[in-house]
């Protein structure tokens, strides 16, 4: 009967062990060190059927156990035999087929009448499924950036995912205490219940927190459900949480960009305001300089003639002659000056005019101006200038700088009437991107030119039109209007800029900015001569001009000064003329605009026919011909009409001499 009974209740044990889903069953007897399994265990074990319900070394329980949880479960194990009463772990198990299976193994230990571990019995059930679900759930978490959060009424833990510490950046675990994770939220604020326990009415909440392990500030979303037992006196809570600072920033981004609308709109009307004021400069500065290039040309061709017709008559005056006429020839020439310069001002403000940028010294380019300062500027005027030996080298147009500083100076000399002090001064000064005034000045380094004067100075709306052309504060007849312009469009043109604080009743200072030359020395300078050196009869100059009164003054200056020259009135006629010389041509002067060929297409043809050949443009306005962004093409000689007798006869003895 005791047979039966055991029978009956072994056939109950394995029918509730499947019903339980369990994978086999061990009895471990402590005192004989024996353990028995049953045949699921066998089966998963790999054991033959023979071994089942029949003793074995308690090292068996172990064989199948994965290596990398084999020692965590001896441990476990190991208490228990030690007096522990419960085993509750999960494990792997290699099974006999080579794959891997999660078991959750659940045993007691069972004592003596002396509270000692006499048998420890137990059984394993087959947990890979769920596993497995984890491990999706854990990596589509990870990938997601969603943390997971239980948290259970009455305790100090919550249990966590490993996702939701790497988010506070804590130390991976799967439970932590509510203050631990309380402790990261910035403002005093709990991202899970508050010290007094009280359950939330909500878990939908954003809060600010700072990791910490980087102490990054973060913004993290809460979401998740408040679960009330049955009775209503506990609770328990399920949540997630996600990062959702990019969010965060551009909400608080977009709140900002809508709390300063007003401003922002004000600061693009500014800006347009800007914009059409630089638009209609350049507009105003295209006019003029098509004005002027339309006129210039023809209008010094005509200069030409007539300051060549005066130098030439005043050098046929003897001393015997009317001294009125001297005079009158004087006051003739002063008056065709006085046209050229503003013809070539015309120009530089509307930043035609060719420049041949150097390199220049200009501490050095300040004392030489000094004489010439002093000469220029009343008695009644204190100048000093300051430029210290560090100054850096600019490039520039050393004739056409000398012109923007005197320029400068002389409404400086102006502002005063009365006297005072005009001080000018270089100095190094490095721009950076976000400081520039000007949109077109370009960040970098460059050197300021200022020139200071203590004068009336002038207002807001004065300095709104100073670069203006043609507009002064002067007396009528006191001035053209265009010095500053000059300056204005010398600056642009060399790549600089031009900046004036005024200030009424205390005086003006003007900043000239000319960028920085990567090279060190200062160019050679070009030296003037007071003589008119002359040449020789063996020395053969080619003469091309279409314009036959500037040909005719040119050719019967070059003749007086000794030369042997030919002419022709276009390209064609003076490439046969090259064509039929036995001894080679020392020079070419030719116009740069003229019709069939132009300059530098007559040029380069002629050289083709005598390689080396010296060339020597004249003009009044040469257009793009042989300019390339405002700045005469590398090795090119100009010599600007109008020109008279002394300036033609150095510039063809300097390039003969060269050549």
């Amino acid at each position: 009967m005791a047979d039966d009974t055991q029978a009956i209740s072994a056939d109950q044990l394995r029918a509730a062990m499947a019903a339980a889903g369990a994978s086999g069953a061990w009895d471990w007897n402590i005192v004989r060190d024996e353990l028995t399994v049953d045949a699921r265990f066998a089966e998963l074990y790999g054991l033959s059927e023979e071994l089942v319900g029949k003793p074995l070394p308690t090292t068996t329980f172990f064989r199948a156990i994965h290596p990398d949880d084999r020692a965590r479960i001896r441990i476990a194990v190991a208490g228990l035999l030690a007096g522990a009463e419960l085993f509750s772990k999960e494990f792997r198990v290699v099974a006999p087929h080579g794959s891997t299976l999660w078991m959750h193994g659940r045993g007691q230990s069972h004592l003596n009448d002396q509270d000692e571990p006499v048998r420890f019995t137990g059984l394993m059930v087959d947990v890979t499924d769920r596993k497995r679900t984890e491990e999706r759930l854990r990596v589509a978490q990870s990938a997601g950036g969603v943390g997971t959060f239980e948290y259970q009424d009455g305790f100090a833990t919550v249990s966590v995912s490993g996702e939701f510490c790497r988010l506070l950046g804590l130390h991976p675990a799967e439970r932590l205490p509510v203050r631990t994770i309380n402790a990261v939220v910035c403002d005093g604020e709990e991202l899970l219940i508050p010290e007094d326990g009280k359950a939330p009415v909500s878990l939908d909440r954003e809060f600010r927190v700072r990791r910490s392990d980087d102490e990054a500030e973060r913004w993290i979303a809460r979401r998740g459900e408040v679960i009330r037992d049955v009775e209503g006196s506990g609770y328990r809570l399920l949540g997630v949480i996600y990062d959702v600072t990019l969010s965060k920033l551009q909400e608080m981004r977009l709140r900002e960009l809508n709390d300063t609308l007003e401003q922002r709109v004000a600061q693009e009307i500014e800006e347009r305001l800007r914009t059409e004021e630089t638009l209609r400069q350049a507009q105003k500065m295209e006019a003029v300089g098509q004005l002027t290039g339309g006129i210039a040309h023809d209008f010094n061709n005509l200069l030409t003639i007539i300051t060549g017709s005066i130098d030439m008559a005043s050098r046929r005056l003897d001393s015997s002659a009317d001294p009125r006429v001297g005079r009158a020839l004087e006051h003739a020439m002063r008056g065709a000056e006085r046209a050229a310069a503003l013809t070539q001002r015309l120009l530089a403000f509307s930043r035609r005019q060719p420049l041949d940028p150097r390199t220049v010294d200009v501490p050095r380019l300040l004392a030489g101006m000094s004489d010439l300062l002093t000469r220029t500027i009343t008695e009644a005027v204190a100048i000093a200038i300051d430029a210290p030996d560090d100054v850096w080298t600019i490039e520039a147009d050393r004739h056409q700088l000398e012109n923007a500083i005197l320029n400068l100076a002389v409404n400086g000399r102006d502002a005063m009437p009365q006297g005072g002090s005009l001080t000018i001064t270089a100095r190094n000064r490095s721009v950076r991107a976000d400081e520039r005034s000007d949109g077109q000045l370009v960040a970098g380094d460059y050197v300021a030119i200022e020139v200071i004067d203590e004068g009336v100075g002038m207002d807001v709306e004065t300095l709104g039109k100073v670069f203006d052309p043609f507009f002064t504060t002067k007396e009528v007849g006191k001035g053209t209007g265009l010095g500053l312009s000059m300056v204005y469009g010398f600056a642009k043109q060399s790549g600089g800029s031009v900046l004036i604080k005024s200030t009424p009743g205390v005086g003006t200072t003007v900043t000239l900015l000319l960028a920085r030359s990567i090279q060190d020395t200062e160019a050679p300078m070009d030296t003037a001569r007071d003589d008119e050196p002359s040449g020789s009869a063996s020395e053969t100059i080619l003469v091309v001009e279409d314009d036959d009164d500037v040909r005719a003054y040119t050719v019967g200056t070059l003749r007086e000064l000794g030369y042997r020259v030919m002419e022709a009135h276009d390209g064609p006629t003076a490439l046969a003329l090259l064509e039929k010389q036995e001894q080679p041509v020392k020079l070419l002067i030719t116009d740069v605009v003229m019709p069939q060929m132009s300059g530098s297409e007559l040029a380069a043809a002629a050289r083709e026919r005598q390689p080396g050949l010296n060339i020597l443009y004249t003009s009044g306005y040469p257009r793009d011909a042989i300019m390339r962004d405002g700045r005469l093409d590398h090795g090119v000689d100009l010599l600007p009409k109008p020109f008279t007798l002394r300036t033609l006869a150095s510039r063809v003895r300097e390039i003969i001499d060269r050549g």
